[in-house]
């Protein structure tokens, strides 16, 4: 797994962008005690589950893992 360039801002972009299309499809409401952590995971299971991005295998998942595969899903996003 090669890391991005700005991965930290790109795994940032995609906790914001991840928890507007969570809040938009009616699946969660993220807290503001919510870490991180769970919120990533949460995005990452909820993109999966809607085939936007590919799910890692179930023995490879990591908080890495999640924050890596959330920075490329980011990356590939519309700049607006």
């Amino acid at each position: 797994m090669k890391k991005l360039d700005n991965e930290k801002e790109l795994f940032k972009k995609a906790l914001t962008v991840g928890g507007h299309y969570a809040e938009k499809r009616g699946a969660a409401q993220f807290e503001a005690s919510d870490s991180a952590a769970e919120r990533a995971l949460y995005i990452y299971r909820l993109l999966a589950h809607d085939k936007l991005i590919q799910p890692l295998p179930e023995d490879q998942v990591s908080q890495k893992a999640i924050q890596h595969k959330l920075a490329l899903w980011a990356s590939r996003l519309p700049q607006d």
